[in-house]
């Protein structure tokens, strides 16, 4: 079966509805060769892509991943962008604000972390959090000290739309935005976090708070349905990935990457007649015996 991220794109996010969407789908491979296969394929023709990318300097690629806890964010990015050049690629990770990212607006963290031009970086987690764990913990927002203290629908509403603004502001200056949902079920999360118990060697990835929030299940979704209803637009899609199977979420975010890689239709930059003639005059005193 072809892999085909455009199923799971989202550009009109009044038309969306989780419920709409499953946490499994189709295979795509038949069996662990032809997964390693697939995915080697898109990661060439990433790599290929992202070398003009970085050649041209003309754009730049941001990649948001969000999700809950044991999603396969952290795998996703290991798998999908082994095969790119880490000269052009950077990975960015968002943990609880600091004091001095408090002191800002909420946007000013994710600013200072951006890709510049010919570079990729992916957002592990982002600003995305302040309408997500602030919505369902909106008692978090008491240490930002912000002048609104009514966390109601205006607030909430007033925050997308700087969200919408930021990643126009972005688009229009060269930056093409793509932001993943890993959609994992309740069930695959717990038997996922058992695992993570039962391998010594991934007893580091727990906290007692991966458990605590999970009594948030319901609330956790609801703040990702209104997020990507809110913020998905043609310029700034969402993807709303079936993550129940990492082999299959993996795929479709490397298929999504690369179409929007495609999409730029990059290629190297031509050199200029003065730099042509600089190349003739260093290919005749290479060539002199």
């Amino acid at each position: 079966m072809t892999i085909d991220s455009l199923r799971f794109k989202v550009t009109d996010g009044k038309k969306f509805r989780l419920r709409n969407y499953s946490t499994l789908t189709d295979l795509f491979y038949t069996n662990n060769i032809s997964y390693k296969s697939k995915l080697k394929r898109n990661l060439n023709t990433m790599s290929e892509e992202q070398a003009k990318l970085y050649a041209s300097g003309k754009f730049s690629l941001l990649v948001i991943l969000q999700a809950m806890d044991a999603a396969g964010k952290d795998g996703t990015i290991k798998h999908v962008m082994s095969g790119v050049n880490p000269q052009g690629c950077r990975v960015e990770s968002f943990k609880q604000p600091s004091a001095l990212e408090l002191s800002h607006e909420f946007l000013w963290r994710s600013t200072l972390r951006l890709p510049k031009k010919g570079e990729i970086v992916l957002f592990n987690r982002s600003y995305y959090e302040d309408v997500l764990v602030a919505r369902v913990h909106p008692e978090i927002l008491d240490v930002a000290n912000l002048p609104d203290t009514k966390f109601g629908r205006s607030f909430w509403e007033s925050r997308y739309k700087a969200i919408r603004d930021y990643e126009q502001h972005l688009h229009q200056n060269g930056t093409r935005i793509i932001k993943f949902f890993l959609y994992i079920s309740k069930e695959e999360q717990r038997l996922r976090l058992l695992d993570r118990i039962n391998n010594p060697e991934k007893n580091w990835k727990l906290s007692l708070g991966d458990f605590e929030e999970r009594k948030y299940w319901d609330e956790y979704m609801n703040a990702f349905e209104k997020a990507i209803q809110n913020t998905s637009t043609p310029d700034a899609p969402w993807y709303c990935i079936p993550a129940d199977d990492k082999k299959n979420a993996r795929l479709l975010v490397s298929d999504a990457i690369l179409r929007t890689l495609k999409d730029m239709q990059l290629s190297y930059p031509e050199p200029t007649l003065k730099h042509t003639n600089e190349l003739e005059m260093l290919r005749e005193k290479l060539e002199e015996v």
